[in-house]
């Protein structure tokens, strides 16, 4: 009889296939004793193993920059920096000298300590980052012991890979080829796996817990990665039935497809903006591919992650230019550095804060740390005569933030204009409106800037006072809740009043149950992930503008999110 296991859908697709186990469990390394004379020469093997990792790593980043991109090989950049890390390197070194043990045992014991640390942090992205030291320090094991690191590039027959985790060197080497989707035990929709998954369209599953360990190589599978499930030896039944239902997906794509060029227009002949949000250049592909009517959302906080030191002026001005002319005059709304609360920089080394979304954040940082801020807006506005930009300033609470970074960014317009530096005099200037007391003040704000872009992610977290990275509070993350549509609903209303637009840019933005709704409610730009934008351009043609203003009416009346939620099914239903 099938089992099912269930799990988080990180990349959607459906794939059918036999199981392939995949996994670098290498044998715990046995303790032995050296002699004072021998320490030296155990250091040296050390680091040749260490040498020989590094150039592994260089041929995986190489390989994956011509296959994703740059921005997605930096990863790779963050492993090299691993093998000259102190607290994994030095430390191995020294327990050799000081404990007269051998490499590998050193080895081992460091890489639990500084694992065993990472799992303990609450920071998810420093808890995934386990991953990367397991990662590194495999490769180096497995030169120590004389074990080649195990690896996907190698798979010679169609297969979904089951495993208790993979690292972002095994997802980067998947031979696309036979891999035709994965699974893991363990993970998360932010991981490194999920992330490349997504990046390379292959279906995939986290999360589906330890029972991945139980299913043998050659054991038939359906990974259903639409729904997060994954059936183990399924009968015949069901493999007729998801054929049938492989077969519709892959049809429906080739039929979304066709709206790659079409404009965005509901049954009632409204236009909208379907705009697409991004976090690096490379992302630019998928953008174009499913015909989005711009950048709604470009997360430049991405441009100064997994690296060592922040991107120069220079840098960041070759990449905005970059987006601006590939996107070909449509819109591009660029996010000033949104860093703090679950996405850190190291090498910024702010202050431990005990709450780290209520602290010091994205443009609370940025007017804190002016030179960083600075060197961002002027890159920005030199790149601004190469399209159609718009600035975005994110995490603003009070009129006095939103009035400090314009007034700043006039001195640098004005800066560059006297150095001979040409810059767009049509920029438009917006602002993320994700806390609440910037949806109740929304009137103030539409008085000074062009535009509002809602970030329902924070919006909704902020509102229910519930951490949305917290599974024991899960339950509070209703993007549908009356209060949460009626914060909304204010903000467009003060958007119109002032004679400006509103888009929006959080996960809400792609919601095939909340588009209908705002599309009622009046917003005029949905920005979403690239994949989502020819399934909402689908849907928007389906719906009237006209008759969704009254359902939404209905819905703001509501008493809870169950209730909007059963309204908008009714309602989609007999549309």
């Amino acid at each position: 009889m099938a089992k099912i296991l269930t799990g988080i859908a990180a990349s959607p697709g459906i794939a059918i296939a036999k199981a392939f186990r995949f996994g670098h469990a290498a044998p715990t390394p046995e303790r032995k004793t050296i002699a004072d004379s021998e320490t030296e020469a155990e250091a040296a093997r050390f680091r040749e193993a260490v040498r020989l990792a590094q150039g592994e790593i260089e041929e995986i980043r190489a390989q994956t920059e011509r296959r994703l991109g740059a921005q997605k090989a930096e990863i790779f950049e963050a492993h090299l920096m691993l093998l000259e890390d102190p607290d994994l390197v030095d430390v191995t070194l020294d327990k050799i000298a000081e404990e007269k043990i051998n490499a590998e045992y050193a080895l081992y014991e460091v890489t639990n300590a500084v694992v065993d640390m990472l799992q303990e942090m609450e920071d998810e992205l420093l808890r995934e980052r386990a991953a990367d030291v397991k990662d590194v320090s495999g490769r180096v094991m497995g030169h120590l012991i004389g074990q080649p690191y195990a690896s996907l590039s190698g798979l010679s027959e169609e297969s979904v890979v089951i495993a208790e985790d993979l690292t972002p060197s095994d997802t980067a080497q998947l031979d696309l080829e036979y891999a035709l989707g994965f699974a893991t035990a363990v993970g998360s929709r932010t991981s490194h796996s999920a992330i490349m998954a997504r990046s390379l369209e292959l279906p995939a599953i986290v999360g589906i817990g330890a029972e991945a360990a139980s299913i043998p190589t050659g054991t038939v599978v359906i990974l259903d990665a639409a729904e997060g499930k994954l059936i183990v030896d399924p009968s015949e039944e069901e493999l007729r039935e998801y054929r049938g239902k492989k077969a519709a997906y892959e049809e429906r794509r080739a039929k979304l497809k066709q709206l790659s060029g079409q404009p965005s227009v509901s049954a009632d002949g409204v236009r909208l903006e379907l705009a697409a949000n991004i976090g690096s250049v490379e992302d630019l592909a998928k953008v174009l591919e499913n015909g989005a009517d711009g950048v709604g959302l470009f997360r430049t906080e991405f441009l100064y992650m997994g690296r060592s030191s922040f991107p120069s002026e220079e840098e960041q001005y070759r990449i905005y230019k970059h987006v601006l002319e590939k996107m070909n005059g449509k819109r591009v709304v660029i996010r000033t550095l949104d860093i703090g609360g679950d996405k850190e920089l190291p090498y910024l080394e702010l202050p431990k804060e005990s709450n780290p979304f209520l602290g010091l954040r994205a443009l609370r940082l940025c007017l804190d740390r002016q030179d960083l801020f600075r060197t961002q807006l002027r890159a920005l506005l030199r790149a601004s005569t190469a399209g159609k930009l718009n600035v975005m300033f994110p995490m603003i609470a009070v009129l006095s933030e939103l009035r400090e970074a314009k007034r700043i960014m006039e001195e640098e317009r004005e800066k560059l204009l006297r150095e001979g530096t040409p810059v767009s005099d049509s920029i438009e200037v917006g602002m993320m409106i994700e806390i609440p007391a910037a949806a109740l003040n929304a009137d103030s704000f539409a008085k000074e800037v062009d535009f509002f872009s809602i970030g329902t992610n924070d919006l909704i977290q902020y509102t229910m006072a519930a951490d949305r990275m917290n599974e024991a509070v899960a339950y509070l993350y209703q993007p549908y809740h009356p209060s949460i549509l009626r914060l909304i609903g204010m903000v467009i209303r003060a958007a119109n009043r002032a004679g400006k637009w509103t888009g929006m840019c959080g996960e809400m933005a792609g919601d095939p149950t909340a588009i209908p709704l705002l599309l009622g409610m009046g917003l005029n730009e949905f920005s979403m992930s690239a994949g989502s934008v020819l399934p909402a351009r689908e849907l928007v043609g389906q719906l009237s503008k006209r008759e969704w203003a009254a359902f939404a009416e209905e819905a703001l009346a509501m008493g809870s999110q169950e209730e909007v939620k059963q309204f908008v099914e009714d309602k989609r239903r007999f549309d």
